[in-house]
């Protein structure tokens, strides 16, 4: 057990989960979990051994930190209703401004963990980047010792930073994985299982870990291969949507080869 540092988290969805369950293992004391849905604060709670509320006038004063995990439009209007003096702050967001919870407390801040979560999929925090930022020099050497406390990884990011990696996330994560979406779609549509393309996936992501993406770019639009271009455009010619978006993607392929000259 940490006594030193006793925790509140504000939230019980996809982060707040395994946030809590992460720092409960490390031994932390989580003191509350609230969430709007009494059915989740509970389920939490009894996880990590916290109480549970539902309602935010009820959250306690004593916390060492208090960390909302909460869907990004909800941060702002939220923390309208916390008031903790002097009492560490923060939220877990990529995008939402830090400045956000200056009327919460004077000591604030952002503690953002960069991967993607699942409820019930457990994640490894040594290895996840924790991005911290502070009102004060004091509240970030407090965050950063605390985030080392479960993670190897923890820098010190400005909020326009933080913003910049948020949105290359995106295209790194989210935009990858809906293209792995369309992909599944389109042999599932044809009797085919998208396991065929799970080793092409997994080798890709490994190349990545030791080389540039421009560098190890294949495929027929960084060849100029037009005629598979033109197979592959026939073959989406029912698929108006995703004949746009191979179009768009296979363009600024061809146009990426002006970063490596």
């Amino acid at each position: 057990m940490k006594p030193e540092i006793k925790i509140s988290l504000i939230g019980s969805g996809k982060v707040a989960t395994q946030l809590g369950k992460t720092l409960f293992k490390e031994g932390f004391l989580i003191a509350q979990v609230y969430s709007q849905s009494k059915k989740n604060a509970f389920k939490l709670s009894k996880q990590i051994e916290a109480q549970a509320i539902t309602d935010i006038k009820k959250l306690n004063t004593d916390s060492s930190i208090y960390i909302i995990a909460v869907k990004d439009d909800a941060i702002e209007e939220l923390a309208k209703s916390i008031k903790l003096k002097d009492k560490i702050i923060v939220h877990t967001s990529g995008t939402v401004a830090m400045d956000v919870l200056k009327n919460c407390s004077t000591n604030y801040g952002v503690f953002y963990p960069l991967q993607t979560f699942s409820l019930e999929k457990e994640v490894d925090f040594k290895t996840i980047p924790i991005c911290i930022e502070a009102n004060n020099k004091n509240t970030t050497t407090s965050l950063s010792y605390f985030a080392k406390s479960i993670s190897n990884n923890v820098q010190k990011i400005n909020s326009e930073q933080r913003k910049i990696i948020h949105l290359a996330a995106v295209f790194a994560c989210n935009f990858s994985n809906h293209l792995y979406a369309i992909a599944s779609v389109i042999l599932e549509k044809n009797n085919l299982s998208f396991d065929i393309l799970k080793p092409l996936i997994e080798e890709t992501a490994t190349k990545i870990k030791n080389s540039s993406p421009l560098k190890i770019q294949t495929g027929p639009a960084i060849r100029g291969d037009k005629k598979t271009m033109e197979a592959h455009l026939k073959l989406l010619s029912k698929q108006e949507r995703n004949k746009k978006i191979y179009k768009l993607l296979s363009k600024n392929i061809v146009e990426s080869k002006k970063v490596l000259k």
